[in-house]
């Protein structure tokens, strides 16, 4: 009688474990214009996903400010050459870009920002990319986001 209700609770939380797809994730940024993530991948199950960022070096955000923009591949050089010439006030991005599907705020050494994101916008297959608007940081600082797994269902 023991054993069964232990086999019972034992596959209830590998089952919760199981089903349970990661909604969010957390990037590190550095003084050395880093990222410790090239690739992000967002589960198709997901209405909703979040990306928190942090800023792991000690610079203030006018001299290495970093935040973590969403687009896609081919729209990154006119983000961040809009992006630019908004300036700082506005977190080097445009104010009302159409490109920009989702961005954190620009910050500092030792800060957190983090940006949610309806997924529904996302296409499966479309190419998208994750940067810092920060001026030439785009350069060093970018990698790519997947919509839907990459073992092909």
């Amino acid at each position: 009688m023991f054993r069964p209700a232990l086999a019972f609770f034992a596959l209830t939380l590998s089952s919760v474990a199981w089903s349970a797809e990661p909604c969010s994730v957390d990037i590190h940024s550095t003084d050395q214009m880093t990222y410790d993530l090239k690739t992000i991948t967002v589960p198709q199950t997901c209405q909703r996903f979040t990306v928190n960022l942090l800023h792991t070096g000690t610079l203030p955000r006018n001299i290495m400010g970093h935040n973590w923009v969403l687009a896609k591949k081919d729209d990154i050089k006119g983000v961040t050459t809009d992006g630019a010439a908004a300036g700082e006030a506005d977190n080097y991005l445009q104010p009302g870009d159409k490109r920009v599907l989702a961005h954190t705020r620009l910050i500092g050494g030792g800060e957190k920002d983090s940006v949610t994101f309806d997924t529904g916008m996302l296409q499966a297959g479309q190419a998208y990319a994750f940067f810092c608007s920060y001026p030439f940081h785009s350069t060093m600082m970018k990698g790519t986001l997947t919509f839907g797994t990459s073992s092909g269902s």
